[in-house]
Order: structure tokens, then C-alpha cells, then sequence
């Protein structure tokens, strides 16, 4: 029997609701088709938005969008997304497919969508191709009440109160895509852009982002820090209040990826292990951070994080469509659990990306939606938004098919609402054994317990013609004992479980 202690009344960090954030960019059919089908669609839609996509987003509270990119946002010229829909200037997406974008979808339709769904902006600003005053202005146009320049073309387009930014990225992927800088000159130029992301409004002020690192480039991390924190007050911790960092899982490497519904047990374990290696690069970053932010002011910013495979066959190797099992299921749920455990240092994250590219939470074609298993598990988690981690262990036994890609049988994490309930979310690695697990809750008195479930053989998966083929499921069986509570986890799943 596998032995789980939790510790309630030892808590530790609050985990941040924008750990479980999204991002969208103008990438494929994620905008366009996605989220926004205009007007006049006959899909159902609010201001262009989509009603159904909406609607799915709002039940699992979506606390952040992060838009327009990702690599299109060094790229993008905001004032071509503004004013008479008709007159907008038209752009080729060079990064993604070579399409011709109208920008019918520019900064009112991303605010209108935010609103619509009730949750935070962050918008990724243009440091590769873009020019400061081109930023400055932007968030002027954003943020502004007053008389201005930009607060008044804004009004002169229809909007007469501003938005409110959350948070603002000062470039995106600026070591490749965006501009392929070294980085002390990325470090420098960083410096120079976020003097004018200007806080407009006292109450409202804007989160700055700064470029982090690809996977495990520490020597980024380093430079960047150094270069940002030389000559800057202590106290305004290198003008940042986040770090980005960047990993997706790709079973077979970057340049063959793997299929997204074709694979076999050892394919399963080696993505399995990549999930798992999201826990070590935030300690080697977060230990590199904790040299020139030991109070931890600045978050770890995981902004683009899943899995990436192959594109489905006959799809436009562009545009990054790709189905999604119950191995997608797991790597969310692991991933989740590593953020959860990490809430002192990882502030933010943003599953790659929401709708019809790579892990997406969501799936279309036409006027037809479907949730996939990584829908299901945002579902489960979304209990541990704003609650505090508490203490929790447990036992674990090494399993897989190849010794170079071990992994834990079982993932957890749990955290304390505000009203005293205690979620429990816990994940099963292996493919052909259940764990008995007996559940220590020190000095916590169990009087109730639901949970939800997800799970199902690893190829599993929601399609159009079976949209319900993988969905949460009531789970029951679950005894109280003296010390807790006492369960068995199925094979190849994501558990939830509540506990009052």
C-alpha cells in the first residue's frame, strides 16, 4: 500500500491563478475559426466571438490570456489591428503557414474576448521588429484615460474608457524568432523598451515580462539577470516582475516529434519523463533567479508550456494541429502538479496554445466543438486557483520500459481553499497497475469526500464523431479511516479529490 501524508495546516505558497492561464496566438485556425468567426458567422458568436468556445472557457475559469504570440508577436504591428475592419492592413504570417492575415481580429476583439470571458490580458508587445515608440504606444493606447494622442484614437475607434492590462511582455523568444539576440544585447535592449510600458493608471499597473530562456539555456537566464540588475535600485528587482521560460515535450526530438495518437509504451513513458523534466528546469532557473531575487519578487513566468507532435496528416504542417489522448492528460496533470508544488517561484504559466494548436484545451471544425482530455484535466484542477499549497509526500516506486526513461509511478499535489476544503490531485503514471493508496491527514477531521476522474487506455481520445469518449467521471470509492481517507488510483489517470 502506497502512503500519502498531507500536512493542512502546513501551508506554504498561495498557487496563483494564472498557473493555469492560456495562450492564444495568431497561429493556424486558434484565432480565426477558433475563437473569433465574426459577425456575421452563422455559428453562433457575441461581437465575432464564438458562444460555444466561450462558454467552455468560462467553466473551467480561465484566469489569463496571453496574445499575440509567441513568435507572431514580433512580428505584429498593432496599429494594422485597429479601426474600420474594412481598411485594417492586410499581412503575411511568416512563421505560420505563409497565410495572408486581414487583422480583423486587432486589440478591441482580444479586450472584447477577455471580457467575455472574465479573465486577466497579457499582451506580448513587438521588442524584434517593433520600435519603442511603437510599444510606448500601444500600451498608451491600451491603458490611457486622459487626453493624449493615442487615448484619443482609441476613443475616435470606439472605445472610450481604456483597458485594463495585467501584464505586459517585452519581446517573445527574442534568442530565436524573435530577433536571435545574445543575452546581454536582448538584456540591454530590455532595459531600453520597458522604461516606456508606462503605468498610466496607480491601481492598475502593468506586470512587465521579460524574455527568459529555451528550455535548459541557463547561461541565458545568468546573463540576462546580471545585465538587467547592474545599475538598477535593488528594490525595482532588474525593472522586471516576470521571467519567462519556455518547454514543450517532444517524444522523438525537434525535428520528428512524433505522432499524437501512434504510439506505443515506450513512447508513453519517454513523454511521460519529459513532462517530468519541467521540475528540474524551474530549480536550476529558479536557483540562478534566487542569486539576484532571493525574496522572490520576480515570478517564474512559464508562458508557453505542452506537448508538441507531429501535425495530423493532410493538415497544414503550419498551423500545428494535432489530436489529443489520454497522454496529454497525464502531461497536464504532471506539469499542473510540478507548478503547484513550485508556487513560490512559478507565478504564471500558459498551456500552448487553447484552441485547434498543439495541447489544446479545445477543438473545431465548422460550427462543431469538442474538450479534450486536457480540457477535463484544467476542469479537475481548476480548485487549486488561489489556494495555498499545503505539505504533502508520497511513495513512489520507479517504473517504465527503458531505463533511460524511468519515471515515478504517481505525481501529487494539494492545496487549502479559502472555505477549508482540502483538493487533492494526484496522477497515476503507469500503464497496467492501480495503487492502493492510504491517506495520512494530520490533525484534520474527514467528514466528507467527493471526487472526479479521468482516465482510460492511454490512446483514448475525443473526436468529432465521439466527442464524450474521454470526460470526467464521478469517483466514489473512497473509504474514511481514523488517519484519513483510503483509495485505489486506476491505472493511467488524473485524479481529484475533494476533502471537507
Amino acid at each position: 500500500m502506497t502512503k500519502l501524508v498531507i500536512n493542512p495546516s502546513k501551508k506554504q505558497s498561495k498557487i496563483n491563478k494564472e498557473i493555469y492561464g492560456h495562450f492564444s496566438e495568431h497561429l493556424g485556425r486558434c484565432i480565426y475559426e477558433g475563437i473569433y468567426v465574426g459577425e456575421d458567422s452563422t455559428i453562433p458568436n457575441k461581437n465575432g466571438m464564438r458562444t460555444d468556445v466561450v462558454e467552455a472557457l468560462k467553466h473551467i475559469k480561465i484566469p489569463v490570456l496571453r496574445w499575440p504570440g509567441g513568435c507572431f508577436a514580433d512580428e505584429y504591428h498593432w496599429k494594422d489591428g485597429i479601426g474600420p475592419k474594412e481598411t485594417r492592413k492586410k499581412m503575411i504570417n511568416t512563421h505560420w503557414g505563409g497565410v495572408v492575415e486581414d487583422n480583423s481580429f486587432g486589440t478591441h476583439e482580444f479586450f472584447e474576448l477577455c471580457e467575455q470571458l472574465g479573465c486577466e490580458a497579457y499582451v506580448n508587445g513587438n521588442l524584434g521588429s517593433g520600435t519603442v515608440q511603437e510599444m510606448s504606444e500601444w500600451v498608451e493606447y491600451i491603458t490611457f484615460e486622459g487626453v493624449s494622442p493615442m487615448a484619443d484614437l482609441r476613443k475616435k475607434n470606439g472605445h472610450e474608457k481604456p483597458w485594463k492590462l495585467d501584464f505586459f511582455g517585452v519581446g517573445n523568444e527574442n534568442w530565436g524568432c524573435g530577433g536571435n539576440m545574445n543575452p546581454d544585447f536582448y538584456a540591454n535592449e530590455y532595459r531600453r523598451y520597458q522604461t516606456y510600458v508606462r503605468n498610466y493608471h496607480p491601481d492598475h499597473p502593468v506586470s512587465k515580462i521579460c524574455c527568459g530562456a529555451n528550455v535548459d539555456d541557463y547561461e541565458w537566464t545568468s546573463e540576462v539577470l546580471k545585465t538587467t540588475h547592474n545599475h538598477c535600485l535593488k528594490e525595482l528587482h532588474g525593472n522586471m516582475d516576470g521571467l519567462s521560460l519556455h518547454y514543450y515535450v517532444h517524444p522523438e526530438g525537434w525535428e520528428i516529434k512524433g505522432s499524437a495518437t501512434d504510439f506505443d509504451d515506450k513512447v508513453w513513458y519517454k513523454s511521460l519523463n519529459k513532462a517530468l523534466f519541467m521540475e528540474t528546469l524551474i530549480e536550476r532557473h529558479g536557483h540562478i533567479m534566487d542569486e539576484y531575487d532571493p525574496e522572490k519578487k520576480i515570478g517564474m513566468i512559464v508562458d508557453e508550456w505542452g506537448a508538441w507532435y507531429t501535425v495530423e496528416p493532410g493538415t497544414n504542417p503550419g498551423f500545428l494541429y494535432q489530436q489529443n489522448t489520454m497522454r496529454d492528460a497525464l502531461i497536464a496533470g504532471i506539469t499542473l502538479n510540478i507548478f503547484n508544488k513550485h508556487s513560490d517561484r512559478v507565478k504564471m504559466a500558459n498551456l500552448a496554445q487553447i484552441v485547434n494548436v498543439l495541447q489544446s484545451v479545445i477543438l473545431t471544425d465548422g460550427a462543431d466543438m469538442i474538450l479534450t482530455p486536457t480540457y477535463h484535466v484544467f476542469d479537475m484542477y481548476k480548485y487549486h486557483q488561489d489556494a495555498m499549497l499545503v505539505d504533502s509526500s508520497i511513495e513512489t516506486e520507479t517504473i517504465g520500459v527503458e531505463e533511460e526513461w524511468q519515471v515515478p509511478n504517481l505525481t501529487e499535489s494539494v492545496s487549502v481553499a479559502e472555505d477549508g476544503a482540502v483538493h487533492i490531485t494526484l496522477t497515476n503514471l503507469s500503464l497496467d497497475k492501480d495503487y492502493e493508496i492510504r491517506t495520512i491527514l494530520t490533525d484534520y477531521q474527514v467528514n466528507e469526500v467527493k471526487g472526479e476522474i479521468v482516465h482510460g487506455e492511454m490512446h483514448e481520445m475525443n473526436t468529432f464523431e465521439t466527442p464524450d469518449q474521454v470526460r470526467v467521471k464521478e469517483f466514489n470509492e473512497v473509504e474514511k479511516t481514523a488517519e484519513g481517507i483510503r483509495f485505489t488510483i486506476p491505472k493511467c489517470s488524473v485524479l481529484h479529490l475533494e476533502v471537507r
